[in-house]
């Protein structure tokens, strides 16, 4: 198990499993968000897993934000939504960033999908890891986890321990964070995150208009947890983020209409959770959770100000049995999506959706494992959704191993699309007559490990039909409308991995190749913001005595959306570099991101000579905003590391 990784829950004695091969695992690593918690290696899904040792690293170059973390995840791109204010969310295989639902400790504590604010205001010091499941998920997660599934599992304290980041930037940034962590006892351990987060303003390229956003943001999350050692458990937390931030044109200065535009969120996040699981006198786990969030914001975007409250609660019941090869899951869940769009009405919208499901994961041989799942759920506007997901692990020989896996998703439409993140809804037709999105994916993975190699390569594809698209109705308002043809994306992920001692070697290659309807027209075009090849090398020299890495990304071209400037943006490599020393319990570590100071508006100005009919006054954000950034501080730890 990793080191600060919250364990899994009681559960009955698992059935016989595949002959393990003769592979080198430094450690059992326990996976939660495919609801049977197997060790990795044994899960028929594929799960990636971004370890704690990688959690360490990207907590001292951004610590206010997990966005590089997962950003620099092969298969995954974090895509900048509204360019003037930052917000941002994640791409997974090529498909719409609404698509991924994030959850933390398999509870939905962020909401429903759609929210680009959610994924800059998670800090990555109280993680212990994070379970990425890629493709049609709904089958475990309901409608709202079509693309896929992001679980942050929470950071479990292992002793009394307490612990303090500082950083500072170029840019102006400057975070503080503490993590509380006490075991005050056998059963009982609690941890408290803090943190405050700030960020300057930043007109980088003097056009009156900000590349970087500026914000002072506000985050607190205590967590607890229960072991009575005898099959009960218990797991709580509760949250609170508050954030000002600001873009749009500078003071004194104006758009090109010769009017200043003001972009700004005022945004407040409460959220609370409950997942509890005992241990029946028949050797059955019962499992219950529940969530409840609520994220206000106060929106202004030039003369439209708009204020909305999205809130959220979830419930869920389980039943997990063994019987012979069977590890089966029964369970049903209830969801509420609800919007309050205090100053636009017509938007309101409060959808129930209802849910069963059942999970059948059974031991095929000594050398084959396979998985079932299949979820019913019933949405009060978008009527029944089935999800089925079949998943298969074959171990060929010792060092081969191969998962196969295809199934079906669905997804509620709301107005909050990528779009919608830059502009607001005051532009934008209300709803109707809109379908579900639904999609079919299927994908293959074959792995090799012998001694200190890795190396992995997949295919996956994927097929979207009703897409939501946005469309001009006219010329200063738009309408959402499902797509007349499908989003079809297929492609491929490699990567390569040595490890040996303190030498850490890693190269990965992406390929995505997406096409959809082009909205209007009656073509077919490539999905905007995808791009073709995405590829890294990374290395890190890691020693009791502290660490030094170089990170190479190159990223291909992309097609962009209505740019005025240029149909396809320019390839480009990032190039980062970090130093961290360890002297005692004191950390010192300089970061630098971007070392070439690769910005976007080096090649084309971020501002339209006019404004869109959705209200956008900015191209597409297809590179980095804020060129070549340099941060460095200290993280010092009293009491042990705490995990």
């Amino acid at each position: 198990m990793l080191a600060g990784q919250q364990p899994a829950p009681a559960s009955p004695p698992p059935p016989p499993q595949p002959a393990e091969p003769e592979l080198e695992f430094e450690e059992d690593v326990v996976v939660t968000a495919t609801r049977a918690d197997r060790r990795l290696q044994d899960e028929p899904l594929r799960v990636e897993v971004i370890g704690r040792e990688e959690i360490e690293e990207k907590a001292l170059m951004t610590p206010g934000s997990v966005a590089m973390l997962l950003g620099e995840t092969t298969g995954l791109r974090v895509q900048t939504t509204a360019p003037s204010l930052g917000a941002a969310n994640v791409r997974i295989q090529g498909l719409r960033g609404r698509y991924a639902q994030m959850l933390a400790d398999g509870l939905p504590l962020y909401g429903a999908s759609g929210d680009s604010l959610g994924l800059l205001q998670v800090p990555p010091l109280d993680l212990g890891q994070v379970e990425i499941i890629k493709g049609a998920a709904s089958a475990l997660y309901g409608p709202a986890a079509l693309g896929g599934v992001i679980n942050l599992v929470s950071r479990r304290p292992r002793e009394t321990a307490r612990e303090a980041l500082v950083n500072v930037t170029s840019n102006g940034g400057r975070d503080l964070t503490t993590w509380l962590g006490h075991v005050p006892g056998d059963r009982w351990r609690w941890s408290l995150l803090g943190g405050y987060h700030g960020q300057a303003r930043r007109d980088l390229d003097d056009d009156g208009w900000t590349d970087v956003a500026g914000y002072e943001r506000g985050v607190v999350r205590p967590r607890v947890y229960f072991d009575s050692g005898t099959g009960r458990t218990l797991f709580a937390t509760a949250g609170v983020i508050g954030e000002n931030r600001e873009g749009g044109t500078v003071s004194g200065r104006t758009a090109p209409d010769g009017r200043p535009f003001a972009e700004a969120v005022a945004s407040r996040r409460a959220d609370a959770g409950v997942v509890a699981r005992m241990v029946t006198a028949g050797g059955r786990v019962v499992s219950a959770r529940g969530s409840y969030s609520r994220f206000g914001r106060h929106q202004a975007f030039g003369e439209a100000e708009e204020d909305g409250v999205r809130s959220a609660w979830f419930g869920e019941a389980t039943v997990t049995g063994v019987n012979g090869a069977h590890t089966w899951v029964a369970g049903a869940a209830v969801q509420q999506d609800r919007y309050d769009a205090r100053t636009l009405p017509a938007f309101d919208y409060r959808f129930v959706v209802p849910g069963v499901f059942v999970q059948d994961d059974v031991v095929l041989g000594p050398a084959a494992s396979a998985s079932l799942s299949a979820r019913v759920d019933w949405h009060d506007e978008y009527g029944t959704l089935v999800s089925p997901r079949l998943s298969a692990l074959l171990r060929p020989a010792s060092a081969w191993t191969l998962r196969l896996s295809a199934g079906a998703a669905a997804f509620a439409p709301t107005p909050f699309t990528e779009e919608t993140d830059e502009t607001g809804l005051s532009r934008l037709a209300p709803l109707g007559g809109l379908s579900a999105e639904r999609a079919r994916a299927a994908s293959a993975d074959l792995a090799w490990t012998r001694g200190p190699f890795e190396l992995s390569g997949t295919l996956f594809g994927s097929i979207v039909d009703d897409a939501v698209q946005i469309v001009e109705t006219g010329p200063a308002s738009v309408a959402l409308i499902n797509a007349p043809e499908p989003t079809r994306t297929w492609g491929t992920e490699a990567s390569f991995r040595y490890r040996r001692r303190a030498l850490l070697v890693m190269a990965t290659h992406a390929l995505t190749r997406a096409t959809e309807p082009a909205p209007g027209a009656r073509v077919r075009r490539s999905v905007p913001l995808t791009p073709d090849h995405v590829a890294s090398f990374n290395l890190m020299w890691e020693t009791e005595e502290g660490r030094v890495g170089l990170e190479t990304y190159y990223i291909g071209a992309q097609t962009l959306d209505d740019d005025p400037y240029r149909d396809r943006s320019p390839r480009h490599v990032l190039v980062g570099a970090l130093f961290e020393r360890r002297v005692g319990r004191v950390r010192v570590f300089v970061n630098v991101e971007n070392a070439g100071n690769v910005r976007q508006s080096r090649h084309e100005p971020l501002i339209r000579p006019a404004r869109r009919p959705d209200g956008r006054w900015t191209v597409d954000a297809w590179g980095p905003l804020d060129g070549r950034v340099v941060n460095g501080g200290i993280r010092v730890g009293f009491g042990g590391w705490g995990g």
